[in-house]
């Protein structure tokens, strides 16, 4: 009886329960402003025209200076960028390696100022840390930020890459658009991360010891009980709207309309078979360890601020005592530094979780608390991911569409493309 109302209880936080592990920004749409420019005819009369013109969340006025002299900084570090590291599991995961006096960190944000005022009141180490401009909305912004960390790090290669920033957007009736047209969460959250990556692999290809870790989610497995028992199902078809290109009015990587919800888990997916892919293409030739991680459910995330009172104080409860599946931001900053610092780590291709990685739910312990549901607690391992997730030929189509998509060229990718597959 307790598990068939835990198994209701979840439905009826179907919205709350999907977005588990991430350092989440609520963006609003960027507005399209109406405006009236004035145009004179032949008869010196003035016609008006409704011209229709969309705010970019990168204008070209925010274009950050490059910082130089980076190398004098990081010393004998390692440097390690994380995306999203202003708030969140970003933030915790970027001052736990701060603080370990190894690394030194690039806080890679869209608020600069932001950046730096949350580093200062974590404690971060003074000069273990640098914040530097990054918008995943705008694949410019990708590319300038990129051409930034070069010219801060010079010839210092970069050790590890942690791609954790993303949206989450359930409740918007109609989708939001990036600066380069694409859904904003499949935009953010896949297209950004996607071209970063491909950007920085020659550069990580010369350090020893690389990482690159994208933070993945249960809600993009359906053997868990987030991604499976939850509606939506992730479920990217047959690739339709990457077909299409991706970019407005394609609404969903299968096609169909927008499914706030659904948009989120299928870029999850997007996400880790990326992870695969790289593991496949690049990781004997580049002996850069690739990864995914689930570090539970952040019940008390930001994600959740404009729920109601009641519900903010009863959701971490049912996560704590029903699922088992809470895990706090320290904990979960501390799980993902783990997959970039620890030794036991350094093997390519692998989804790491802990505490049974939420493939069912909690089991009452001695202690009183629910165990194996992926929450607090528990040791790390190799965890198993969804059959469509590992699904090789989806995966490969998945990669030379998304290569499509964000207009990388082989010119830009690791050997010059050579490696890739036609």
């Amino acid at each position: 009886m307790m598990r068939l109302l835990s198994i209701a209880c979840l439905f009826s936080v179907s919205a709350a329960f999907m977005p588990a592990q991430i350092n989440t920004v609520q963006r609003t749409a960027a507005p399209a402003i109406a405006r009236y420019a004035a145009t004179q005819d032949d008869v010196g009369s003035i016609n008006l025209q409704n011209i229709d013109i969309t705010e970019k969340y990168y204008p070209p006025q925010e274009k950050e200076i490059p910082k130089v002299l980076g190398g004098v900084k990081i010393g004998l570090r390692k440097l390690v960028v994380v995306t999203g590291a202003s708030s969140g599991l970003g933030l915790q995961t970027a001052k736990v390696l701060a603080k370990t006096g190894r690394y030194f960190v690039v806080m890679a944000v869209r608020d600069v100022d932001k950046g730096k005022r949350v580093a200062k009141e974590n404690g971060f180490p003074d000069n273990s840390y640098t914040v530097m401009k990054l918008e995943l909305a705008s694949l410019q912004s990708v590319r300038d930020f990129v051409a930034n960390l070069k010219a801060f790090k010079s010839a210092r290669p970069l050790t590890h890459l942690i791609c954790n920033a993303a949206v989450y957007r359930p409740t918007d009736p109609e989708p939001a658009w990036t600066d380069d047209g694409f859904e904003m969460s499949m935009g953010v959250n896949h297209f950004g991360h996607f071209l970063l990556v491909n950007l920085l692999l020659d550069d990580m290809s010369k350090a020893k010891g690389a990482r690159v870790c994208i933070v993945g989610s249960i809600t993009g497995n359906t053997n868990t009980v987030g991604g499976g028992l939850v509606y939506p199902r992730a479920d990217l078809g047959k690739l339709q709207g990457f077909e299409k290109g991706a970019r407005k009015p394609v609404e969903m990587v299968d096609g169909k309309k927008f499914f706030g919800a659904k948009a989120y888990k299928d870029s999850k997916v997007c996400n880790m078979m990326t992870v695969s892919e790289l593991h496949r293409r690049y990781h004997e030739d580049t002996g850069i360890v690739f990864s995914s991680m689930y570090p539970g459910c952040i019940a008390e995330t930001n994600l959740f601020r404009e729920k109601r009172t009641w519900f903010r104080k009863l959701f971490p409860l049912f996560m704590k005592y029903v699922t088992g599946g809470y895990v706090g931001e320290e904990e979960a900053g501390e799980r993902l530094a783990q997959v970039i610092d620890d030794p036991k780590c350094n093997k390519s291709g692998v989804y790491w979780s802990w505490n049974g990685g939420a493939q069912s739910l909690g089991r009452y312990s001695p202690d009183g608390k629910p165990r194996g549901a992926g929450g607090s607690g528990g040791e790390i391992f190799e965890n198993q991911q969804s059959e469509a997730v590992r699904d090789v030929e989806t995966a490969r189509k998945m990669w030379n569409l998304s290569r499509e998509a964000v207009g990388l060229s082989k010119k830009e990718m690791y050997k010059g493309g050579k490696l890739e597959e036609d």
